[in-house]
């Protein structure tokens, strides 16, 4: 249907006339035998390591046990989880509460922001549209949305769906999302990725994590669809599925009483202290739904996109979807397995030769999701909670993965993801003291006025009571204490999603320009002085 699938295809014949040449090559050159058994398709998904149905199901019996396990080492508030397993809802229960100081415990219909599960979840959107014929995952992003351009003219005119699902447009990491912080809206970011510099020679070769390049292609599937993305996903998934307590609507995460409110840790305590609205870019992290409403997801996938023994996605451009297309992490020596992905989703192998399909969700202002699926056991499960990324959710699903698998918990999960979700602090001056010797800083009028800037917008510097400054920014007019260094260097602390704990930007005055360091990864961050 697709060059990609086709490409696909390719590679799968390649692999198995190898597996034909080595048995072939085994035996004597002048007595070697014709291989036995049918070799006309993939070699086979069967692993070395066995598992029984029983060993399944006393993984499954574990879950709970699993579950309060990680309450209890990280103490997060709340989690749900749901396990699948041949086309069964094996197990659905919540645990915790929705919110710290309050007695309502939650359940498998407790609404969770889900994060970039979103992506795996669009993906499954754009296969059922693909199966229609309303697109390709090859299609040009511009030929439904012609008013997306990016820096490169003729990367602009050709970069995909597929693309832009595998992270391989050429967009910087994370291009965009300090945008969405800022209080700026999807129209808005999408037309200002034209001002992001392109990585030419990672076009199609290297990924970045891009939420808005996802956006993109979403976007432009949905406008081949005549409607809009909330819409399209409700129409083609969410409603034929029976995912009734699942939106794209940051609104309709807001109307359900039974939602679990985000939490991050201050301190050693977890406090409901923000709400994060992700409409901006709803297709790539949007999503609100139910471990039941995504165990319907995780059978429909594993059945191949049918649903109640009837097709509701067409296989060929969902198996595309959760298959390898792109190598995003090799092996650091060849001892190790190489990590692939398909169109918003992860696809590696585990140490038992078994394939997995799973993604990761975090809101740093308080939600962490992850689910596994398992193809060959028929097998799935998903973990939502209602606090930061510190490893938590992957830490069980990866027990129960352990469990499934070997029929015993291999290591320290717990340890190995916090580790793993643990993110430095940015910014030269990170952890930093002032020194004692900082030459003074200029009059505050010098520094005070409002500053212009193509990508970021106006941003305004006012003197405050205190002597400090003040620096204003975003059409949320969002704030940013400055405090002086050194000379004509101020510092202030970013806020919102995007830094890590600890990060501290630099703003460097100089004449009529100031540099701001938290804004200037990609060579943006210069606002001139206007007047």
């Amino acid at each position: 249907m697709t060059s990609s699938i086709n490409s696909r295809r390719l590679k799968v014949a390649i692999t198995a006339l190898a597996a034909v040449l080595v048995v072939s090559a085994c035996g004597d050159d002048n007595e070697s035998a014709a291989p036995q058994g049918d070799f006309s398709g993939p070699p086979p998904a069967d692993s070395a390591v066995a598992v029984s149905d029983a060993q399944i199901k006393d993984a499954i019996d574990r879950v709970p046990e699993l579950a309060d396990g990680i309450l209890s080492k990280t103490k997060i508030p709340g989690l749900a989880v749901a396990v699948v397993h041949n086309g069964e809802v094996a197990f659905a229960e919540g645990f915790g509460v929705k919110e710290v100081g309050k007695d309502d415990r939650v359940d498998a219909d407790t609404v969770f922001q889900i994060a970039s599960l979103s992506k795996s979840v669009g993906a499954t959107v754009i296969a059922e549209q693909v199966g229609k014929g309303v697109v390709e995952w090859e299609t040009p992003v511009r030929q439904n949305l012609p008013s997306f351009t990016m820096s490169d003219p003729w990367i602009s005119d050709h970069v995909t769906i597929a693309d832009m699902y595998t992270h391989r447009s050429g967009l910087p990491l994370h291009a965009g999302d300090i945008l969405e912080d800022l209080g700026y809206g999807r129209q808005e970011i999408l037309n200002k990725l034209a001002q992001e510099p392109i990585e030419v020679a990672n076009f199609r070769v290297h990924d970045n994590y891009t939420n808005f390049g996802i956006t993109a292609a979403a976007e432009s599937v949905s406008a081949a669809a005549g409607t809009d993305w909330a819409t399209l996903s409700q129409n083609s998934l969410y409603g034929p599925l029976g995912m009734t307590n699942t939106s794209s609507r940051f609104a309709d995460y807001l109307g359900h009483t039974d939602r679990a409110i985000p939490h991050t840790l201050v301190g050693e305590k977890y406090e409901p202290r923000f709400q994060r609205d992700p409409d901006a870019q709803a297709p790539a992290g949007g999503v609100s739904s139910t471990v039941n409403d995504l165990a319907k997801w995780m059978n429909l996938v594993l059945a191949g996109g049918e649903h109640n023994g009837q097709p509701l996605v067409e296989k060929e451009p969902l198996v595309a979807a959760f298959t390898s297309e792109f190598v995003n992490g090799p092996g650091q020596n060849t001892e190790f397995r190489s990590g692939t992905s398909g169109f918003g989703v992860n696809v590696s192998t585990t140490s038992s030769g078994r394939v997995i399909n799973s993604h990761s969700g975090a809101f740093n202002l308080g939600a962490a999701t992850n689910y596994v699926m398992i193809p060959s056991l028929n097998v799935g499960i998903v973990a939502l909670s209602n606090a930061g990324p510190i490893g938590a959710v992957e830490a069980l699903t990866a027990e129960f993965v352990d469990l499934v698998q070997y029929g015993e918990i291999t290591r320290d999960w717990v340890a190995a993801y916090a580790q793993l979700t643990a993110e430095p602090a940015e910014g030269e001056l990170a952890g930093k003291q002032r020194p004692a010797d900082a030459a003074p800083a200029g009059p505050l009028p010098q520094y005070v006025g409002t500053y212009a800037n193509p990508y970021w917008g106006e941003a305004t510097v006012a003197a405050m009571p205190d002597g400090n400054l003040q620096l204003t920014i975003g059409p949320d007019r969002v704030q940013y204490p400055l405090s002086p260094w050194s000379g004509d260097t101020w510092t202030f602390i970013p806020t919102g999603e995007m830094p890590n704990p600890g990060t501290v930007s630099q703003a460097t005055f100089d004449g009529n320009t100031v540099v701001l360091e938290y804004f200037d990864d990609n060579g943006l961050g210069t606002f001139t002085k206007m007047g």
